[in-house]
Formats: structure tokens, C-alpha cells, sequence
């Protein structure tokens, strides 16, 4: 069994023009089963060095926002921004030495704005106004692909998603269609299970899926022009973050797993909405 958690980044609901919010990620953290009890040992090792000699603090629960703040809040209110920066790295060294594996899909919203209306006879199911939807609905067959093809007919997948509940009936729309109302060729077969994290400061997982969404966005941001007022040197650290994720993408691109004529349009229209790095982005100087 492969768990998939799912978190979100820069969700502003129906809202495409909040000037603070410009790009929404749905990222997924997948960890194999035999591979999560060591790696959630591994995640309370780095935090507890992190804290040392003190405590970690009661009901510690790791939130990219805070710790990446210009001046820390929550428990990392007032550290040193390098020491921050370095606890962001260590644990995404842990999950690329765990072999640890990420996908995501982001949207520029502006340029869902400029896409609407998205009449697709294909997708007559999905709100093309709430970027959660639109990318939540990719990320189901994006991770049946990843599934069937890459991990072997034998694997299952296992969603594992906060609750939302402004989106609760779309999702219920989502699935519900591609499980049972598309063809049967074209169904949902290697994902078995949908789930939500029962308590997300007891499953280290859920947090580190909210680190890999909230630095991809934060990237895609500075790439897209949306931060150039960051100074050249945080430009470079969250490069350096998200060099880290790219290494680890389960794929690089849009997958088009409906070959159907009809469904083009749908994938022309993924692909004019999705964020990514610009050409060359690896060895950019800002």
C-alpha cells in the first residue's frame, strides 16, 4: 500500500484574484507503508535536535507558514532564520534518503480567469471556478496512472486529504465520477481508499506534505514574477528548496491518461492554467 497525502497551498476557495494568493498547489507526499514508522522516527529525531537541549512543545505540530515567516511564529517565533531554513532542508533530505516520492499540480489563477468559461463536455462534473476542484480532479488520475504504471499491478493507493469543508460535495462529485460513471476502462481501480488524518500533529506525514505544498508555492511564485520585491538571496533559498522537490516528481508535466479526441481540449486547458518553473530556472541569477 502507497499512502498519498494530500495538502494545499495558497487555497483562497472561489476567490482567482486575492493579489496575495496568485497560486494554488494541491501537493501529495506518497510513502510506502513499510517505509512510514521509520520515517516518522526519523521526523521526531530532527525535531527534537532542532529544539534541544529544551522540549519540544507541547503539541508541537510543524506549519511551513510559521517556520518560514520573515521572523518565525509560532514555536519558531524569533530564531535565526538560517537555523529555519536548515531544519526546512533537513527534512527534505529525510524524505529524498527515505526515497520519498512528491507530485503536485498548481494553477496560476489569473490565468484560470482568462480560461473561464472551461465548457468541457468531458469534465461537465468539475467547477472550473474552485482551483482545489480542478486540481484535485487531475491529481485522481494522475496517481491512478503513478500507480498502475510505475509502482506495479499489485500496488494500491491510498488517499489521506484534509477536510474541506467549503469543497465537501465537489469532491464527493469528483470521485464518485471517476470510480463508478466513467467507462470502465477509464475508472478509478489502484486507488482503493480515500481518508483524513484523524489528528494531523500525531502524523508527522500530513505535515510534511504541507512543507512540500507551501515551498512549491512559494517558488512558483518568486518564477512567476508574483515576488520580485524578495531580495536575491531568498529568491536562491527557496530555489534551493524546491530543487529538492523537482528531484523527486513522479512526473514532470501533464500525464494524458484520456486519449479520447474530446478530452484535447481538456488537457490544452490544463496546461495554459498550470504554474511551473520558467526554462532555465535551475541556473537562474536574480
Amino acid at each position: 500500500m502507497h499512502f498519498f497525502y494530500l495538502d494545499e497551498a495558497g487555497c483562497t476557495g472561489r476567490d482567482l484574484s486575492n493579489p496575495e494568493q496568485p497560486i494554488f498547489v494541491l501537493g501529495a507526499l506518497v510513502i510506502s507503508d513499510e517505509k512510514w514508522n521509520s520515517t516518522k522516527e526519523r521526523f521526531n529525531r530532527i525535531v527534537s535536535r532542532y529544539f534541544a537541549p529544551s522540549p519540544v512543545p507541547a503539541d508541537f505540530e510543524l506549519h511551513t507558514e510559521e517556520l518560514l515567516s520573515p521572523h518565525g511564529d509560532g514555536p519558531f517565533l524569533g530564531h535565526d532564520r538560517t537555523r529555519r531554513n536548515q531544519f526546512a532542508n533537513q527534512m527534505l533530505d529525510l524524505l529524498a534518503n527515505r526515497s520519498h516520492h512528491f507530485a503536485y499540480f498548481a494553477i496560476d489563477k489569473s490565468d484560470l480567469v482568462d480560461s473561464l468559461p472551461a465548457n468541457l463536455q468531458v469534465k461537465d462534473y468539475v467547477d472550473f471556478t474552485a482551483p482545489y476542484i480542478v486540481s484535485f480532479d487531475y491529481m485522481l488520475s494522475l496517481i491512478e496512472w503513478y500507480a498502475k504504471v510505475k509502482l506495479g499491478r499489485s500496488a494500491r493507493a491510498m488517499l489521506i486529504l484534509d477536510e474541506k469543508a467549503e469543497f465537501e460535495q465537489d469532491i464527493r462529485s469528483v470521485v464518485r465520477h471517476q470510480k463508478y460513471l466513467v467507462p470502465q476502462s477509464r475508472r478509478l481501480k489502484w486507488i482503493v481508499e480515500f481518508s483524513y488524518p484523524i489528528n494531523s500533529h500525531m502524523n508527522p506525514m500530513v505535515q510534511l506534505a504541507d512543507l512540500v505544498s507551501f515551498l512549491t508555492k512559494k517558488y512558483l511564485e518568486i518564477e512567476n514574477g508574483y515576488r520580485d520585491s524578495y531580495d536575491a538571496h531568498i529568491k536562491d533559498v527557496y530555489r534551493d528548496f524546491y530543487k529538492k522537490i523537482d528531484d523527486r516528481l513522479i512526473r514532470k508535466g501533464v500525464v494524458q491518461t484520456d486519449t479520447r479526441v474530446r478530452a484535447a481540449s481538456y488537457y490544452e486547458l490544463l496546461n495554459s492554467i498550470r504554474s511551473s518553473p520558467s526554462r532555465g530556472w535551475r541556473n537562474k541569477v536574480y
